[in-house]
């Protein structure tokens, strides 16, 4: 089965959480992980915000090039984010949420519909549709 990894399940890897457990046994397992190179950006400045150095957080990212093949934003990706957006924007709808799918949400999903893959995410724009929601307390 072939994985996208969002921001969320990397930033619960990377942390050790229970959700972080589920995420390590994805790849443990031979998963084939994606990740988008937008989410790349996203896990390092989370981390340059918090204050973590750029050695750790070059380290983070190396180990999520070893372990993921990442994915470029490419003409299959960008033919895809009008679908992927029309999806997210209308999950939004029916879940009541207010806060719109940000532009990486939009093309963490049209990378997935491109490699026909599933999302791991615990992102609640993700909610409901044919992803891996990672739930806390689970």
């Amino acid at each position: 089965m072939t994985l996208v990894f969002d921001s969320y399940a990397w930033i619960e890897f990377f942390t050790g959480s229970k959700l972080g457990e589920k995420v390590k046994e994805f790849i443990e397992n031979g998963e084939e992980i994606v990740t988008p190179t937008i989410v790349l950006a996203e896990i390092a400045n989370k981390y340059y915000r918090e204050g973590l150095s750029k050695e750790i957080v070059m380290n983070r990212i190396s180990v999520i090039k070893e372990v993921s093949f990442i994915r470029e934003i490419d003409n299959d990706i960008l033919e895809m984010l009008g679908e992927a957006r029309e999806i997210l924007t209308r999950n939004r709808r029916q879940l009541g949420l207010k806060r719109r799918p940000s532009l990486a949400d939009i093309i963490v999903y049209a990378t997935a519909l491109v490699e026909r893959a599933r999302v791991v995410t615990g992102d609640e724009h993700f909610r409901g549709l044919d992803v891996i929601f990672l739930k806390p307390h689970s």
